[in-house]
């Protein structure tokens, strides 16, 4: 039984991509997105919840979001969760609310940032590489074992290629188009 797998191929490598997407929402642009408090873990009720378990996200101005914490009793933890966050947020306490105006980004930290979302991109591309190279090897095992041709192991090592080559150009495109958002805003 051949291990060469194109569908699993192709769902690790879109995995990268789909994370790299995830990791790239979460950095600050100058606008207020609530994806920007998605890895916010607070104590609370004795153990550490994510933010969206405790309370709800809104963005009502293109510069503040806005927390609604659902029970009285959480709104010191979820504050102080936020502010362990290192987001460069300082909650404003109104209520059962908690609002978090934007700072404007120095030039300095949108510089950070860019090369932060250039990092995350290289990271997807490393596991890219990872799955062709584990592919390949499953390749060459299938053709020593004698269950595909030579032939075939080369038509297949170009599809594992171009899938590559394909994923690692979504990965360019999706960080390209996050530093462009950060420096430009």
């Amino acid at each position: 039984m051949p291990q060469y797998d194109k569908a699993d191929i192709e769902r690790r490598m879109n995995g990268a991509v789909e994370s790299l997407k995830s990791d790239l929402s979460g950095l600050r642009t100058g606008r207020a997105n609530t994806a920007l408090l998605d890895p916010v873990m607070c104590e609370v009720y004795g153990a550490m919840m994510p933010l969206s378990q405790v309370a709800t996200v809104s963005a009502p101005e293109p510069r503040m979001l806005s927390v609604q914490v659902w029970d009285k009793s959480n709104i010191t933890p979820v504050e102080k969760g936020i502010a362990h966050a290192n987001l460069g947020l300082n909650p404003i306490v109104d209520g059962q609310t908690l609002r978090l105006p934007m700072p404007d980004l120095t030039e300095d930290r949108r510089k950070e940032l860019a090369k932060l979302a250039g990092q995350y991109a290289e990271k997807a591309k490393i596991a890219i590489r990872n799955v062709r190279r584990d592919a390949m090897e499953s390749l060459k095992a299938d053709e020593k074992k004698k269950e595909i041709s030579e032939d075939e192991r080369k038509r297949m090592e170009d599809e594992v290629q171009k899938l590559t080559d394909k994923h690692v150009a979504s990965t360019d495109e999706a960080a390209a188009k996050k530093e462009q958002e950060i420096l430009t805003q």
